[in-house]
């Protein structure tokens, strides 16, 4: 297989007169063997249409090709969308009809956007938008089956924390709504280029259905969002406004069986379902 390794990274680089940005996140892996980590820990399969978001030079995309029916590759800088495919052909020249490359923004993609249903999520997601991402692939892209991105570590964190944990926040909720969501490594700064300031980590994301209840995705992350906008308070006074009183919030607490003087970083996605439920 062929992979970019430093000087490949430098030279196309060089070549596409790019100088990485801190706005678009752009790190660039110069490492053969964390891509291939990458995809193992992936788990994808042959049959499997990869979305990968932010494929920037290639490093990964290559690693992917070999391995999956198909690579729909998001790239927003115009520039690196354009040199892509040549860049595979000319490296992985038999699998260079795999690819397939949308150039666009990632926060903005609906499925009519893209040329294929993806399957599985594999990426080196850019810090500054990972969590925002993540969230909107699993709403938009049901047949999203799993996943894997390297995310700032700090992010990997906290999108796999669990109740009563210091990280534990709305990431970690929202996540939890879509997906089974873990740690899958660590992820060190010298297999970047430029290197970042910041350890990266990888997140495994399994897809499960939704907490079984009879409110809507947007009633439940309505509750959640207020719950952590003022954390450090019960749920009882986090919860007044959205519920429209201390007073209304008790109540639709007391019925979804929540302690009111209970704080948000305590529950899990089932416990704000039932909250979002009894909302009056």
């Amino acid at each position: 297989m062929s992979l970019l390794g430093p000087v490949e990274v430098r030279t196309l680089a060089e070549k596409l007169n790019i100088r990485p940005t801190k706005k678009l996140g752009q790190n660039f892996v110069i490492d053969g063997g964390t891509v291939r980590k990458i995809v193992r820990v992936a788990e994808v399969s042959p049959d499997d249409v990869v979305i990968e978001v932010g494929p920037g030079l290639g490093s990964l995309t290559l690693a992917l090709l070999s391995e999956v029916a198909e690579v729909v590759a998001v790239e927003i800088d115009p520039v690196l969308a354009r040199q892509l495919p040549e860049t595979v052909t000319v490296m992985l020249p038999d699998y260079a009809d795999r690819l397939r490359v949308v150039q666009a923004d990632a926060l903005r993609i609906t499925p009519d956007d893209l040329p294929a249903r993806p399957t599985a999520l594999v990426a080196n997601l850019p810090y500054n938008v990972s969590v925002p991402v993540v969230l909107h692939l699993l709403q938009i892209l049901p047949e999203l089956r799993r996943g894997l991105v390297m995310v700032q570590a700090e992010v990997a964190d906290r999108l796999a924390a669990r109740p009563g944990s210091r990280v534990y926040g709305v990431p970690s909720v929202k996540a939890a709504w879509y997906a089974d969501v873990r740690r899958a490594g660590p992820v060190g700064r010298n297999v970047f280029w430029p290197a970042p300031n910041v350890d990266s980590g990888l997140v495994s994301l399994v897809r499960r259905e939704p907490p079984a209840t009879t409110a809507t995705r947007q009633e439940v992350f309505a509750a959640i969002d207020a719950a952590f906008a003022q954390r450090r308070k019960t749920l009882r006074a986090a919860l007044a406004g959205w519920a429209g009183s201390p007073a209304l919030a008790e109540e639709a607490l007391v019925k979804a069986g929540v302690d009111p003087q209970a704080r948000g970083e305590q529950l899990d996605v089932a416990d704000f379902a039932r909250i979002a439920e009894h909302r009056r």
